[in-house]
């Protein structure tokens, strides 16, 4: 029998807790280490939408990448919306577990035993790998991290061949589930890119360390107007953003596979959209100039990935 403590002992040797930041909050959330596991249900964000597809699928445990409660709680009362989760987990008898920071440096090879994280990548290399990414190594190695372990935030590797930035683009949205946001790109869309930079979720803090290891460009998101326009007058990588939880998505299949391998549990990747922005419509031109490094329309909009609603 799998029990709840069974998976969390599996994902603390991939994803020790102790690589997380130190104000992230990860680990069991909700549940009982004793309780039986049979199907999981693995999502970016445990919000309502989420916990009521694991109750709708069956599933005893949720593993999620985004902590449920961060910041310093003094209630769970059903009036707030994490309230009212934690409550209709524990009524529903759901386990919910949690591998953030910890996931975002871990790399294949980087787990506690020599064989434990072989085929579970962590979220970057997921990401990476959605692009065929080769020679990897981390964009920033982590603290104390031991040479040659993998272990640090987003990755850089090459393409299989270079492409032009406006190709580039196009595969990225090729790649990642379907959001209202799509990609974007910043830079000549006809400038060649072999060595790519990508960080999962929020990345702007390693713009400087994308321009230090000489890639061509930096795919992340949540990206903001002064910092990129700074990064790109200096010189710097061209730049792709997309939807945050859609640059953390692929992660789920490669946890959600090493996990059945494991420990013989049934694996569901939610079909539920936590991407927040839900509309997206093009600006018009009118009074519009040119942008700086011209324009292109080979902006994406996620068509041609596979495209779950909520």
């Amino acid at each position: 029998m799998v029990t709840v403590a069974d998976v969390c002992d599996a994902m603390r040797r991939w994803y020790p807790e102790q690589w997380a930041q130190p104000w992230d909050r990860v680990g069991l959330v909700v549940g009982d280490p004793a309780d039986r596991v049979r199907r999981v249900l693995y999502c970016v964000d445990c919000v309502p939408a989420t916990v009521e597809q694991a109750i709708e699928v069956g599933a005893e445990l949720i593993v999620a990448h985004h902590p449920l409660l961060l910041r310093g709680v003094s209630s769970v009362a059903t009036t707030s919306y994490k309230g009212r989760a934690v409550h209709r987990l524990i009524r529903a008898g759901i386990a919910l577990y949690v591998a953030h920071t910890n996931a975002d440096v871990a790399g294949t090879g980087a787990a506690t035993e020599p064989d434990a994280a072989a085929g579970v990548p962590g979220v970057s290399d997921a990401l990476a790998a959605t692009l065929a990414l080769a020679d990897l190594h981390p964009l920033v190695p982590a603290e104390g991290a031991a040479a040659g372990d993998g272990r640090g935030f987003g990755r850089i590797g090459t393409l299989p061949a270079p492409v032009p930035l406006a190709e580039l683009t196009r595969r990225v949205a090729a790649a990642l589930p379907a959001t209202a946001w799509g990609v974007r790109a910043a830079g000549d869309p006809a400038r060649m890119v072999r060595t790519v930079a990508v960080c999962g979720g929020a990345g702007d803090t390693f713009l400087d360390a994308a321009t230090a290891a000489g890639a061509d460009a930096y795919l992340t998101a949540d990206l903001r107007h002064h910092p990129a326009s700074e990064h790109l007058s200096e010189g710097g990588p061209a730049l792709l953003d997309a939807a945050h939880w859609a640059t953390e998505w692929p992660w789920l299949s490669r946890v959600a596979a090493g996990l059945t391998d494991r420990l013989a549990v049934e694996g569901i990747v939610s079909s539920v959209v936590t991407d927040p922005w839900t509309v997206h419509a093009a600006s018009g031109t009118a009074g519009a100039g040119s942008a700086a490094g011209g324009t292109s329309s080979a902006a994406a909009d996620g068509s041609g990935s596979e495209e779950f609603r909520s």
